[in-house]
């Protein structure tokens, strides 16, 4: 199996991110809430309106860790949550399944957000892909590797670099531009 790769091309993150919201807002604010926080998706499609609407921070316990997160919600990601969720109760789920009661699954939403990448020519794209498009877009903006390897819960740099596909970018850099 392939390792799984962040979205790399900004152009594409809007193709997909417009493409989702004509086709449904719902799987749109997954997409768009998931690339602009570092959770995995089986914590994501867990989370209740209360939990993110009119709040300025996200309380997360993960499912993989059990480790407590405490993360910021920016302006902008606060706009969207309200906008998506004004008619919506408190105890709902953020990202409700069509079959009933529950919740989205975690299968489900890797593939809507895999055929619509795919549509724009992002291929290798799966479950950890929001949660990696997330890490490498701060870190090109940042270079703020600490921060990522808490919130990955990752124990070096190498790690989080590997995982968040700089370290395959370099490779690539270095060996087009080497010639013997």
């Amino acid at each position: 199996m392939e390792e799984v790769q962040p979205i790399r091309d900004r152009e594409k993150i809007e193709e997909i991110k417009e493409i989702l919201k004509i086709q449904n807002f719902r799987d749109y604010m997954l997409f768009y809430i998931g690339i602009n926080v570092p959770y995995r998706g089986c914590d994501l499609v867990k989370l209740k309106v209360y939990e993110l609407r009119d709040k300025s921070f996200l309380k997360l316990k993960e499912m993989k860790t059990g480790k407590k997160n405490k993360l910021f919600i920016n302006d902008r990601l606060q706009r969207e949550i309200a906008a998506y969720t004004k008619r919506s109760d408190d105890l709902d789920w953020m990202f409700s399944s069509r079959k009933g009661d529950g919740h989205i699954q975690q299968d489900r939403m890797y593939r809507i957000i895999s055929i619509v990448a795919k549509k724009v020519g992002v291929q290798e794209i799966g479950a950890h892909s929001l949660r990696k498009t997330f890490g490498y877009h701060y870190y090109l903006e940042t270079k703020d590797i600490a921060f990522l390897m808490d919130v990955f819960n990752h124990s070096s740099a190498s790690i989080t670099l590997r995982y968040i596909g700089i370290n395959q970018d370099e490779i690539e850099k270095r060996m087009n531009s080497f010639h013997l």
